[in-house]
């Protein structure tokens, strides 16, 4: 049966069955699902009537029970060529589609839609641009078929047999993977033209879907056979390893470090490193030298905190119970460090400047930075800086160095697990410099806020953040420390202890300390306070307690001995036995001098040790006015006796002093304690004070000591210190002081009971200080006579 013949037998009246997610072109045979009631019905009616059906695609799949809104007006006639009812009451139908046609009105929809159609006729006719189309739709069926379109062979070539336009591009559409309304567009192209363009449109998007997608699949093919290849040879490599009786040790190693990288927490650019350096380990054969190198760096990489960091619990009143349980007196540093950490705990990010504690030996400085640790809840690291010439130990030295590592700030950090804890650089005024560097230098970088958030370590050539770790930098003295360095840090002056203090500390915490580490109790021991303050005025002099503590321990350990052979009882330790354990007293307590006498003054020092007195003595002898400064003396100190001696004989008349004193007489200057250096402007009024005493003939009183620096003009100028040198003329039992005038404002800081027991005098002229360190009435009594002399002559 031709078309044709189907087309004149076609009633005008069809039943109609709505189809779902299928659109049916003519001359095309498919298989038919029908499973509602109403299309059941129609198929049937078909069937007894000729086998033509209409078909009209719905709108809508989901739609159960369509209505006539809900379908296409456009559908295909198709003759029904095969029926076949199933158990489940359904029925499958093989129908070929005739031609296309236009549902024009619904005459019923019960028990089944029939409908009126007009039969739409189609023009064969073929041009030159038709066929130019007909030719590359082809062509691109025939490509999307080579791509992997799942279109069988012998559909290509039914494909390249069709002459009728319309027809060629019915049969593509419906071998396309479009949807309902792609096709349905198709269907309702009535000009084979139209419907060559569409359908070319819509083939031509499958094509380049499907290059794309083949790109994609060559690229992953290529990389799966990539990983195939590699996978079988480390396959077989595993294979040769152990008919060899070897393991795989370097695999599992690579394992292990791509592990640690992963967990360790590093910033995006410090893991790209570690794994290029990793890559660069898994390519080198195991016996390779670099391999070493290369396993250190990661290791240390790798080991770095780079998120991990202690949990702070900041209570300032625990804070504050921490200080004082562990230092007794140094209120104005507590303090200080209280208002740091009051700060800290408001910001977020502490910015502040770098603690440096200054002060002598002894004084509680490393002591105090472990306490605020503890209250921080913080790691606690301790760096000496004391000899340090090389600056690679802060910075680390260059992997192209044989054994380079770290730098010890880095490697501290390491050991310490953490990001923030409290870091201690001790005695950083006692950094070198020569050839290698200047350590001092690189600690710009790690003690400035503003820029140790990405510390450069030239072993690890990656940024590290310093910048959550508390920085704390002592020192004994202050000027060695660079300027740059020192204007970067915040200074807290430790100063020494007083007696009472260090009987406090003596009684509470170093006697306790040393019965414990000496394996002693209480019941076996008890040091007496008169013993106690014993060896602090006669054993010891300095401004900490570590020679204090030293001696506790001593006297424990004799009497340890002593248990140990068998001694009962407890054992007591008072001032009048003090000399059996110890040894006769190393210092005498109490004025240099015992007598006023001529050319002897008492100077007050400071020192590393905290202060101290001197006696500086000065003589005079027939000579040709030469002058002899001895004692080991300073180029500051040497200037400060030649501006004395010149002060004095520029006012030599004044004094009762024969003017060419020079000319005859010679002088020599001598500061005791000669093994020790000694610099510094403080001993200038003390040294004019001893010169002019030897050649006025005037004792010096005994119980006065003086410090400060003198000028040409006879002016006493400021000195630093004061506390220092007060504490230690109290210790040495001087009455009287003579200070500078504008060095009142500092003896705030001088504790109550020292400023009571004490007799300071300040002093703007050497007049001044004549008057008070002079023996009563000497000066001026030889003063007159030397002018009365002058006169009558």
């Amino acid at each position: 049966m031709s078309q044709t013949d189907d087309r004149d037998e076609i009633p005008e009246i069809l039943p109609l069955i709505p189809l779902r997610d299928l659109t049916l072109f003519p001359n095309l045979v498919v298989p038919l699902f029908v499973g509602r009631e109403r299309s059941i019905e129609a198929l049937e009616e078909a069937m007894r009537k000729g086998h033509a059906v209409a078909l009209v695609t719905q709108r809508e799949a989901e739609t159960q029970d369509p209505s006539p809104g809900d379908m296409y007006e456009i559908g295909c006639v198709a003759t029904v060529m095969q029926e076949l009812k199933l158990p489940d009451g359904t029925a499958k139908a093989l129908v070929e589609g005739v031609q296309r046609f236009r549902v024009t009105e619904f005459l019923q929809e019960d028990p089944y839609f029939l409908a009126r159609v007009e039969l739409i006729e189609e023009d064969e006719r073929t041009d030159t641009e038709i066929e130019a189309r007909m030719r590359a739709l082809v062509q691109d069926f025939e490509k999307a078929a080579g791509l992997g379109k799942p279109i069988p062979q012998e559909v290509v070539v039914a494909a390249a047999g069709i002459e009728e336009p319309g027809r060629l591009a019915d049969f593509v559409t419906f071998h396309l993977h479009l949807s309902v309304e792609d096709k349905q567009q198709i269907l309702e192209a009535l000009r084979p033209k139209d419907r060559l363009e569409k359908t070319a449109r819509f083939l031509s998007k499958e094509v380049e879907i499907l290059e794309l997608g083949s790109k994609i699949q060559d690229r992953v093919k290529d990389q799966m056979s990539e990983t195939q290849r590699e996978y079988f040879l480390r396959e077989q490599l595993k294979a040769i390893q152990q008919e060899l009786g070897q393991t795989d040790e370097q695999q599992a190693e690579i394992e292990e470090y791509e592990e640690k990288i992963a967990q360790s927490g590093m910033p995006e650019d410090v893991e790209e490193k570690a794994r290029k350096e990793l890559g660069r380990l898994a390519k080198m054969p195991a016996a390779a030298a670099e391999t070493s190198v290369i396993r250190t760096y990661l290791d240390w990489l790798t080991g770095l905190p780079w998120r991990v960091q202690d949990e702070e619990h900041l209570d300032l009143e625990s804070a504050q119970d921490v200080l004082d349980e562990d230092h007794y007196g140094l209120e104005k540093v507590k303090e200080r460090v209280l208002e740091y950490l009051a700060v800290h705990s408001l910001t977020d990010k502490m910015r502040g400047p770098i603690l440096c504690f200054v002060g002598p030996p002894g004084t509680g400085k490393t002591s105090i930075g472990r306490a605020i640790a503890r209250s921080l809840n913080r790691k606690f690291i301790r760096m000496s800086l004391g000899g340090m010439r090389d600056e690679a130990e802060i910075r680390g030295h260059r992997r192209t160095y044989v054994g380079a590592l770290p730098g010890r700030i880095i490697q501290s950090i390491s050991q310490a697990g953490t990001r923030n804890p409290v870091f201690m650089m001790d005695e950083v005024d006692k950094v070198g410099m020569d050839f290698r560097g200047d350590p001092t230098s690189a600690l710009l970088e790690v003690l400035d806020p503003e820029q140790n958030d990405s510390f450069q370590d030239h072993y690890l050539e990656a940024p590290f953040d310093l910048s959550d770790v508390m920085f704390i930098t002592t020192a004994n003295l202050l000027d060695p420390i660079p300027p740059a360095l020192k204007d970067r840090m915040e200074v807290i002056h430790f100063p020494g202890y007083t007696e009472e203090e260090k009987l406090h500390i003596a009684r509470k915490y170093l006697v306790p300390k040393q019965l414990d580490e000496n394996g002693l109790t209480p019941g076996k021991l008890d040091i007496a306070d008169t013993a106690l303050t014993e060896i602090i005025r006669r054993y010891t002099r300095e401004a900490g307690v570590r020679n204090l503590e030293r001696d506790i321990a001593a006297i424990c350990r004799q009497v340890a001995r002593k248990v140990v052979e068998g001694r009962k009882g407890k054992t007591r330790v008072s001032s009048r036995n003090l000399t059996d354990y110890l040894g006769p007293p190393k210092f005498s307590y109490g004025l240099a001098e015992e007598n006023d006498e001529v050319g002897v003054a008492t100077g007050l020092v400071w020192t590393e040790a905290g202060g101290d007195v001197i006696v500086v003595e000065a003589t005079k002898m027939p000579g040709k006015g030469e002058v002899s400064l001895t004692g080991q003396l300073g180029d500051v100190m040497r200037e400060s006796a030649h501006a004395a001696i010149s002060y004095i004989r520029t006012n030599a008349e004044t004094l009762g002093i024969s003017p060419d004193f020079t000319e005859s007489t010679d002088l020599h200057v001598h500061v005791p304690a000669a093994a020790i250096p000694k610099d510094g402007p403080s001993a200038g009024i003390t040294m004019a004070t001893s010169i002019a005493s030897v050649l006025m003939g005037c004792p010096v009183r005994r119980e006065v000591a003086m410090t400060g620096e003198i000028t040409l003009r006879g002016h006493v100028l400021p000195i630093g210190g004061l506390k220092e040198k007060l504490l230690a003329a109290h210790r040495a039992g001087v009455e009287t002081v003579l200070i500078p005038k504008e060095n009142v404002k500092d003896l705030e800081l001088l504790p109550e009971h020292v400023r009571d027991d004490l007799d300071i005098v300040p002093v703007e002229t050497m007049a001044q200080v004549f008057k008070r360190a002079l023996a009563a009435g000497c000066a001026p009594k030889r003063a007159k006579k030397r002018k009365a002399r002058g006169t009558s002559g």
